[in-house]
């Protein structure tokens, strides 16, 4: 059984920056890709970005060079660095390890 718990998140302008964190329980984390999900309101949940075990990294096209996704092996954690926030990034956002996902973060952006 694994349980990710999540912080981070919250209101703020657009331009500004956000960080979520993830933090996993279980031994599974090391070995397994770890992602970021969102749902905003009407629409389906769409990947964000996703980390492999070894570091490489996957972003949808709408976040790049925005968005940075990073994990630490060694606290279980996974985060996602978020810059130059736009509107269109309000969403709740998950984490995700296998079928297993966090209970979500609202994140709002707006002036």
């Amino acid at each position: 059984q694994v349980q990710l718990a999540q912080s981070g998140g919250g209101l703020v302008q657009p331009g500004g920056s956000l960080r979520l964190s993830c933090a996993a329980s279980g031994s599974i984390f090391r070995i397994t890709t770890v992602g970021w999900y969102r749902q905003a309101p009407g629409k389906q949940r769409e990947l964000v970005a996703t980390i492999t075990s070894g570091g490489t990294t996957n972003y949808a096209d709408s976040v790049k060079g925005r968005f940075t996704i990073s994990r630490d092996s060694g606290k279980n954690t996974v985060y996602l660095q978020m810059n130059s926030l736009k509107p269109e990034d309000t969403a709740v956002y998950y984490c995700n390890l296998v079928h297993y996902w966090g209970q979500g973060t609202q994140v709002t952006v707006s002036s």
